[in-house]
């Protein structure tokens, strides 16, 4: 893979390291209601990036099949959710604000849970930058680098306040730099993710479609499961919508005016 290919693989996991070193900046915890118009945003981004960047095309690359067009888009956007059902089931882990761990027990850590949680999550955040990057590379896909590259920035906006909010918690128990460090080590799975799915682009190739709605449906099983329930939590839950109005619409004018 040549340079420009790495810099798109690595946009996001740099959108996670400047949301984490706000452990630097900011002396107390995070705003609640601050937390929530954030938690929004990024539902918002990833809702408009699954549509728009992966659902749409999919839908446009498989034109060949007829009235029948949505098929490659449903069945891969189902099995994305069911992909993320089973890991939220199987890899221990801990959200924010909860007491009680999710997936199969463990004794680790706290601080080792609540990244795993975050880490989980963006699998198919990274996954889906790969997967649109072997689109555009592959023959005769309306794809475009361009659009790898808006769905790569859109991805790093929306992590901006992900690596922000998995750090900062963990600023008393870890301190500052560790706090940092593991805050953006909780997006490192991305550019794996990606180039991985990459290096796997000549067998995937027939069935791009499906997986591009693959990762779709992973992200938003993230965005109903997790993100959007702690935005509505609680007093000022309208900042929550409000958040995700402006990520919607951000990503939604990123990917039609870039892409």
């Amino acid at each position: 893979m040549d340079g420009n290919i790495w810099i798109v693989i690595l946009i996001p996991f740099l959108g996670t390291s400047l949301g984490a070193a706000c452990v630097f900046l900011l002396r107390g915890e995070m705003n609640p209601t601050v937390r929530k118009a954030m938690l929004g945003f990024a539902s918002g981004v990833m809702v408009a990036a699954s549509v728009w960047s992966l659902l749409i095309p999919a839908m446009d690359m498989s034109q060949d099949m007829g009235r029948f067009a949505f098929l490659p888009a449903a069945a891969g956007f189902l099995l994305g959710i069911l992909f993320l059902l089973l890991l939220d089931r199987v890899v221990p882990h801990l959200h924010l604000d909860k007491t009680e761990q999710e997936g199969i027990h463990s004794n680790w850590k706290k601080s080792t849970m609540l990244m795993l949680a975050v880490t989980l999550h963006n699998i198919p955040e990274g996954a889906s930058v790969g997967i649109v990057l072997a689109g555009a590379m592959a023959a005769g896909n309306p794809i475009t680098v361009t659009a790898a590259i808006t769905l790569s920035i859109g991805i790093a906006i929306q992590n901006f306040p992900e690596g922000a909010i998995i750090s900062l918690p963990l600023k008393e128990e870890a301190g500052k730099r560790k706090a940092f460090f593991m805050g953006a080590m909780s997006g490192a799975v991305e550019p794996v993710a990606a180039a991985l799915t990459l290096l796997l682009a000549g067998g995937i190739t027939p069935y791009i479609p499906y997986t591009l709605a693959f990762a779709a449906g992973a992200m938003v099983y993230v965005v109903v499961e997790e993100l959007i329930p702690e935005s509505a939590e609680g007093a000022h839950s309208n900042m929550g919508t409000i958040g995700f109005a402006i990520g919607f619409v951000i990503m939604m004018v990123l990917d039609v005016a870039l892409g």
